[in-house]
């Protein structure tokens, strides 16, 4: 009876990695087809009157989907392309000043583009903003993400403001503020940090660091956090410049 248990307690562990990925993959492509539908729609109804056996076809089950997923992954592909480019940048400058205008929309938009530029990264060296912390107590470590500096003031230490993701996902998690002395800087990569958190720890680099007080006497703060740093403190003595 022990040994049947065993096997399928480890016929269930094998197969957790496998449900979460399809889980997560299923997820996606759900969103990318139902993002994509209205186009074969739109696409079905300018090709019916010339051609109706080809605008049938788009919108037959399957073929629906299929279509609908190369078109949502085809406009995603565009749109990062031209982004990346000078007329891209600029509608997307126009864009970002446009939600400026709505209350409500901007807090959300401004928060959530500032969260996935800090979790996809901005061109800044992305293993240099990994950490350790002291959470959920003194006597454990969380994996983080250093998303923002806030620089030293009469009130308070230099402090960072660390995103702690949950496994398996890593869109929901905590906001930590630290004081930069207590933070452990990783050499992980932000996908080394992904991998870790979605694995429940089971994918992670060779070498974690958790001998705290020996590394808190010799803290470094990498150039890409200082860089973050100085543009706070700028931002801050703005105001009394100008007036």
């Amino acid at each position: 009876m022990q040994s049947i248990t065993r096997h399928i307690i480890t016929g269930v562990l094998t197969i957790i990695p496998l449900g979460v990925t399809a889980w997560i993959v299923s997820f996606v492509v759900d969103m990318l087809v139902w993002a994509g539908r209205p186009a074969t729609f739109a696409l079905a109804g300018v090709l019916h009157p010339t051609m109706p056996e080809v605008a049938e076809l788009l919108l037959a089950g399957w073929f629906q989907s299929g279509v609908a997923l190369v078109l949502a992954l085809l406009f995603l592909f565009l749109l990062g392309k031209t982004s990346n480019a000078v007329v891209g940048r600029r509608v997307l400058r126009a864009l970002d000043r446009l939600v400026e205008r709505l209350p409500f929309a901007r807090t959300v938009y401004g928060a959530t583009q500032t969260l996935i530029r800090s979790l996809g990264g901005d061109g800044t060296p992305t293993g240099q903003r990994v950490v350790l912390i002291e959470f959920p107590s003194e006597s454990m470590r969380a994996v983080g993400i250093v998303t923002r500096i806030f620089p030293e003031s009469e009130h308070h230490p230099e402090l960072a403001a660390v995103y702690v993701p949950t496994t398996p996902n890593p869109t929901s998690g905590f906001v930590e503020l630290v004081p930069t002395s207590r933070l452990v800087w990783l050499d992980w990569t932000k996908n080394d940090a992904m991998a870790f958190i979605v694995s429940g720890g089971s994918m992670a680099p060779e070498n974690v660091p958790l001998s705290w007080p020996q590394l808190n006497q010799n803290v470094v703060i990498p150039d890409a956090a200082l860089a973050v740093s100085a543009q706070s403190r700028a931002r801050r003595t703005e105001p009394s410049q100008t007036g």
